[in-house]
């Protein structure tokens, strides 16, 4: 119980695992964010995704967001799983818990984690659909400490 986990994985995403990894007794909250597979992208109809990573440097970027999180928020431990290799409608892409404390300060963190994942962690996503397929690039969200 209690320790950071950053992975790249092709199996399926357990949501209680992750979770059992980031939990101890000094954290009251634990906040967590699941990227779930739809089946659509804007009006165009999904079948499934495909995602590739470069693991090593995609695991290595994961724990430098981990190291932002603790700096910045101070949260005790840290879960960042994503999955590589065909996804069906409605299986988890991305999860990420974050333990601290406090609420406040998991859920701004959580935020913050997804929001930095996609912008600085070498994962990419194909599309794929009855109009075809496409290789998608990631939102550039920025946190703004909302």
């Amino acid at each position: 119980m209690g320790a950071d986990v950053f992975k790249i994985t092709e199996d399926p995403i357990e949501p209680s695992d992750l979770f059992a990894d980031v939990v101890r007794d000094e954290n009251g909250a634990v906040a967590t964010f699941a990227g779930v597979v739809r089946n659509h992208s804007g009006d165009k109809q999904t079948e499934y995704l495909v995602y590739e990573a470069y693991p090593a440097m995609a695991e290595r970027k994961m724990a430098e967001i981990g190291k932002e999180l603790k700096a910045r928020w101070g949260v005790v431990d840290i879960g960042m799983i994503h999955r590589v290799g065909k996804l069906e409608i409605g299986e988890i892409s991305v999860l990420i818990a974050v333990a601290s404390p406090h609420r406040a300060e998991a859920l701004a963190a959580c935020q913050y984690a997804i929001d930095r994942l996609k912008q600085i962690v070498p994962i990419w996503k194909k599309e794929v659909g009855v109009e075809g397929e496409s290789w998608v690039e990631g939102p550039q969200a920025a946190y703004e400490g909302r």
